[in-house]
Parts: C-alpha cells; sequence; structure tokens
C-alpha cells in the first residue's frame, strides 16, 4: 500500500503522515528529508524551487515508492503542488491521497512557530500560488485537531483498501 500525503507547507502532512504510518505499520518518509542540498539552499534564501529544480527530487521519491511497494508499502509527506508533480509520484493506480488543506492565516501562523525548517514563512504565498486542488483523494481541512483528521484519514484508508479488494 503506498499512501502519499500531500499540502503546502504548514499543513501538517509530517504530523499526519506519521500517525497513518504507525497505525498501519508501514515505513514514513519525508519528501523534505530528499531535496538535493542545492533545493534546501535556494529555499533557506527565501527563493521558491522551479519545476526544474523539483524533477530530480520527484523522480528520486518515485523510485523510493517503487522500492518501497515490493516490501509492502510506505506513506509519503510530500507537497506535491502540481497534478504533473502527482503523475510522477503516482508509481501505480493504487496509490492512494490524502491531500490537507486550509486557510492560509491558520497555515502561516503554524510556519512562523516552527523552528528549524528551511521552509520559511514568506515562502508560503508561491507555495499556494503553485497548488493545484487535486479532485481525487481524500481532502482534510486543517482546521480539524491532528487526532480527528488521523481519524479520518484512517476510515479513508480502511474504505479504499476494502473497495478495490
Amino acid at each position: 500500500m503506498l499512501i502519499i500525503v500531500t499540502g503546502v507547507s504548514g499543513t501538517g502532512k509530517t504530523t499526519i503522515g506519521v500517525g497513518v504510518s504507525e497505525a498501519l505499520g508501514l515505513p514514513f518518509f519525508d519528501a523534505d528529508n530528499f531535496h538535493p542540498k542545492e533545493n534546501i539552499a535556494k529555499m533557506s534564501e527565501g527563493h521558491p524551487l522551479n519545476d526544474a529544480d523539483r524533477m530530480p527530487w520527484l523522480q528520486a521519491l518515485a523510485n523510493l515508492l517503487i522500492e518501497s511497494e515490493k516490501s509492502g508499502g510506505a506513506v509519503l509527506a510530500c507537497s506535491a503542488l502540481k497534478e504533473s508533480y502527482r503523475q510522477i509520484l503516482k508509481v501505480n493506480e493504487d496509490v492512494l491521497w490524502i491531500h490537507l488543506k486550509g486557510d492560509r492565516e491558520l497555515i502561516w501562523r503554524r510556519m512562523l512557530a516552527r523552528k528549524n525548517h528551511y521552509m520559511k514563512a514568506g515562502m508560503l504565498d508561491s507555495q499556494f500560488d503553485t497548488w493545484e486542488e487535486p479532485n481525487y483523494g481524500l481532502k482534510l481541512n486543517i482546521c480539524q485537531t491532528p487526532e480527528e483528521m488521523l481519524n479520518e484519514a484512517l476510515r479513508y484508508l480502511r474504505v479504499s483498501v476494502s473497495t478495490d479488494q
């Protein structure tokens, strides 16, 4: 089972992804940890990434998903802002998607509270500008508590898996 948790920075992808991975006994990967040094440096300086910056990173993540599927699956937290990015990560038709979305002001406050993260709050506008709303998967509003979001995600995954079999 491959599960991808998407959304702009600050929506709680890591929190929900870790919760799902622990509940299902799957390994968790945070896409942020797979950025090349050049991407991290660029974002640390407040510059958004472009498609060319993202392509090697997305391909590495797709390869990670392919390898993870061989050993039973994984949960990946990844912004996957554009549909074209999600198509690269869709390594098979069975990928399950959880999309986190919420109010810009709430996300802004969360990002300001984060310490030691290269993605600065000032880049949030570029993420919202790039975000393409998907029309599939579970859409979770981040105004809920993390526990409520996790429970809703797990219900969705149980239903999705049972209807696919």
